[in-house]
């Protein structure tokens, strides 16, 4: 037979939350620094073409 679950308390789920809410603050703040790294071309994590290199082969 089927016994409903015990309930989580408030606590529990603040801190569930709290720590939820940590990780996507440190998610976001890599996020915008790759960006920057990218747009001002300082970027060593991965390759990227730019403008410049599209151009080039165009031609």
């Amino acid at each position: 037979m089927a016994v409903p679950k015990k309930r989580t308390s408030r606590s529990r789920k603040r801190i569930r939350n709290h720590i939820w809410k940590i990780k996507i603050d440190e998610m976001a703040s890599k996020a915008s620094s790759l960006a920057r790294s990218t747009l001002t071309g300082r970027s060593r994590s991965f390759y990227y073409i730019t403008n410049e290199k599209l151009s080039e082969t165009n031609k």
